[in-house]
């Protein structure tokens, strides 16, 4: 098996779990063979948004097909 890792940084006005949800969702919806996810960092981006942004930065792994 050889798996690949991509980088994806979901956002949510909600909260940092929604936020990490968010970007794994989409790994799911548009990804094959999609085995785990490992959240690396979260962040608010507070200045320039209306309200709070939750962001978390997750590295998904997904399994290059032969």
């Amino acid at each position: 098996m050889v798996f690949k890792k991509i980088t994806l940084i979901g956002t949510s006005e909600e909260s940092f779990d929604a936020a990490a949800d968010e970007a794994i969702d989409r790994a799911e919806d548009t990804l094959e063979n999609v085995y785990w996810a490992e959240v690396k960092e979260f962040g608010v981006e507070i200045k320039n948004a209306p309200e709070r942004e939750y962001q978390a930065e997750v590295e998904i792994a997904f399994e290059l097909e032969d």
